[in-house]
């Protein structure tokens, strides 16, 4: 296209006038750059001109003509720019800018849900010290419409005619010295579209109070869509913003597009980081940990897209409140560490749990260990120190103690992790003096022993933190917690079964004892009765370990109850009233001995006897 026709100072003051919005009602409603390309070109020529005389000659303080018509002109121009961003904005499609493949740890966490909604003993306990419990890249698409950088994509959110209308445009207001009122529209504009986009994000205006005083449960929801909206918003949302303060300002002046860029996303950006900030300083309480180190993970894997597109000086508050949260989130979760081990340490109940089973506080801190290890490589780096342990020779029976020189070499999470699996143990010791029966103490400590071994098992990386030595030391206590029991409860049945006291000495009978041999058998009916009448209430809750330990009891009481029905069977069968002493068969034992562990309310087991 041909330039066009220089024109003079009076036509360009006549073109300024024809288009004053306020004098003229022909104009008022219409804008230039919706019209004719023409009447455009013309009209920016007739700006150019004015702008050309008043730099050329010296204008007096009485002639205000020159003035009056670039004041028209920039009043249009800046009507012209806002019109221009405004017909020229469109919501961002927020949808389909979140990659449906993204994830958390978050979501490692609700994977094991079920297990802490199961135990809802736990959150009651935990509470009473105050606590209660509760874990991808946007792929690239081919497409002329943003260009990417690593992990930031840069949406054309204009279209390239409209760059140049309002380049054209800006370059002319700041020439003339309103360079604060293009910043300005240009600002309202554009803030008024992120605002938009925060909207269908589910980002919302709420204070560091409002969100300090949601419900933890209603901010875990909101801290997952947190974490994608801060996804977009960075890497997508203000790295295209910054680009179209680029395509319109960059060159025009020095400052300008970043002055225009954080005119429009300073305050968005501090009200998404805002969210983070209000997390990273609430109240530390051990459902918390891991939405925490969510945020963590998250914040450091943007920060250096943070401080890719607000690398300006003018930017760099936004980019020290980020680094700042992120240290926050990691202090917060170090203390939260803390907390946990002194809530676990000092959780109050003394109520004995039926049947000696698996106490909910075990269950509730192994789920809880084995979240923390799905984190393991975070709070590697996060966990730089050793726990606060006790020791075997200060004398506090309140505090467990562990020998950290026994784990030389052992990362510091992995000694706290171990810490917080002895304080659990020293917790089960203590409850388990609320049993008045010594077997079922030892029962119980041997259930919540294996359970956490199980569990440690289970994961192969709380496994490796924790470590093979240290489970095989646990293995250790539960088997040896067995023997106790066994010893306990047997040990006592088993003494009716030995030969001294039943032989006469100096007789010319048999050499035993009649009414001595049945006070015998009715002792061990009656000692073996009492042990079936209550320990088929207990329950071992592990199949493996119930059979393991029935299999124990079999091998012991069967051999010897079979050799001492051998050796005195014919003195009571040959007298009156056998049934009366010889009540079991072996068989009838190694069935009895069946309905050992399995929890049965005592009802039902008299009934399951009674038939």
């Amino acid at each position: 296209m041909e330039p066009p026709e220089s024109i003079t100072l009076d036509a360009a003051e006549k073109i300024i006038l024809r288009w004053d919005s306020i004098a003229s009602e022909e104009t008022r409603d219409r804008m230039i750059f919706e019209g004719d390309r023409r009447e455009v070109d013309q009209y920016l020529q007739a700006v150019d001109e004015i702008q050309r005389s008043m730099s050329a000659v010296t204008i007096s303080d009485g002639d205000c003509k020159l003035n009056s018509a670039i004041q028209i002109a920039m009043a249009r121009l800046e009507d012209e720019f806002r019109s221009i961003l405004i017909s020229n904005t469109s919501p961002l499609e927020t949808d389909s800018l979140i990659d449906p493949s993204f994830s958390t740890h978050g979501s490692s966490m609700s994977e094991h849900s079920g297990e802490f909604e199961e135990y809802s003993e736990d959150e009651r306990m935990l509470r009473q010290v105050g606590e209660s419990p509760k874990a991808g890249e946007s792929s690239s698409r081919n497409s002329a419409s943003y260009r990417s950088t690593n992990s930031i994509r840069e949406l054309d959110l204009i279209p390239a005619e409209a760059i140049d209308d309002l380049r054209c445009i800006a370059e002319r207001m700041i020439s003339a010295g309103y360079l604060r009122e293009c910043v300005q529209v240009y600002g309202s504009v554009r803030k008024s579209a992120v605002d938009s986009s925060f909207r269908r994000l589910g980002i919302e205006k709420l204070s560091i109070g409002d969100i300090q005083r949601l419900d933890w449960d209603v901010l875990e929801v909101k801290i997952r869509r947190w974490i994608r909206a801060a996804k977009v918003c960075v890497r997508i949302l203000f790295a295209s913003e910054k680009k179209l303060c680029e395509q319109i300002f960059e060159g025009l002046d020095t400052p300008i597009d970043d002055a225009c860029f954080i005119e429009t996303v300073k305050g968005p950006a501090i009200q998404l980081f805002n969210f983070a900030e209000a997390i990273s300083i609430s109240r530390r309480t051990p459902e918390k940990l891991f939405k925490m180190l969510d945020l963590h993970d998250a914040l450091m894997n943007l920060l250096p897209d943070i401080d890719a597109v607000f690398e300006s000086k003018l930017a760099e508050s936004v980019r020290m409140q980020a680094a700042e949260i992120l240290s926050r989130l990691a202090e917060a979760a170090r203390g939260i560490l803390s907390e946990f081990e002194n809530a676990v340490l000092s959780e109050p109940s003394k109520v004995a749990v039926p049947g000696g089973t698996i106490h909910p506080l075990t269950r509730y801190v192994m789920n809880y260990i084995n979240l923390i290890s799905d984190y393991k490589q975070t709070l590697l780096e996060l966990i730089v120190s050793k726990p606060s342990t006790g020791s075997r020779y200060s004398g506090d029976q309140t505090m467990p103690d562990m020998d950290l020189a026994e784990f030389e070499g052992r990362t510091p999470l992995a000694l706290h992790l171990i810490w917080i699996i002895v304080i659990l143990q020293f917790n089960m010791e203590g409850k388990s003096k609320c049993y008045r029966d010594l077997s079922l103490a030892h029962l119980f400590i041997m259930n919540n022993l294996h359970y956490i071994v199980q569990k440690a098992k289970g994961s192969e990386e709380l496994r490796e933190i924790i470590g093979d030595d240290y489970l095989k030391k646990l293995t250790w206590k539960y088997q040896q917690a067995a023997t106790n029991y066994q010893r306990a409860t047997w040990v006592r049945v088993l003494y009716c079964l030995r030969d001294e006291g039943l032989h006469v000495s100096g007789s010319f009978s048999s050499g035993v004892s009649k009414s001595a041999l049945r006070d015998r058998f009715k002792t061990f009916n009656a000692m073996f009765e009492e042990v079936h009448r209550t320990q088929a209430t207990w329950h071992v809750p592990d199949s493996q370990l119930r059979e393991e330990l029935r299999i124990s009891i079999t091998e012991k009481l069967l051999p010897a109850y079979r050799s001492f029905l051998g050796r005195f069977r014919n003195h009571i069968e040959s007298g009156r009233h056998p049934e009366n002493y010889i009540k079991y068969s072996a068989d009838e034992l190694e069935t009895a001995v069946l309905d050992f562990f399995e929890g049965y309310p005592a009802s039902q087991h008299l009934r399951r006897r009674s038939q």
